[in-house]
């Protein structure tokens, strides 16, 4: 779900029979409940509006910074086969993996 512009994952929460809101990329936390679209678009808009006063306030980016790297663990068998199909291909391991998250997202898989 986007909210102005900011999104957001939504998921049912049977222990309080509601849909739980919460945005991502967000320099903090920022969640929502309500029962049904209508309210979670109506709780969402409150809830970010306040989050982002508060961002405001205290002369924060509300928006969350990301670095472009992260440690993913495989095992070494994988590893191997990765070292391996990067050298048939001419790439580095790096390419590679880069290349295959990005066909996985923009084939939306």
């Amino acid at each position: 779900m986007k909210i102005d512009g900011y999104d957001a994952v939504i998921q049912y929460d049977p222990e309080i029979d509601m849909f739980r809101g919460e945005f991502i990329n967000l320099n903090g936390g920022a969640d929502f409940y309500a029962s049904d679209i209508s309210g979670l678009h109506k709780e969402g808009k409150l809830s970010l509006d306040m989050f982002l006063k508060m961002c405001l306030e205290d002369g924060v980016s509300p928006q969350k910074q990301y670095s472009g790297k992260f440690n993913v663990r495989i095992s070494p068998e994988l590893h191997e086969s990765l070292v391996l199909k990067a050298a048939a291909s001419g790439k580095s391991i790096n390419q590679l993996v880069v290349d295959s998250i990005s066909n996985t997202i923009a084939n939306g898989q």
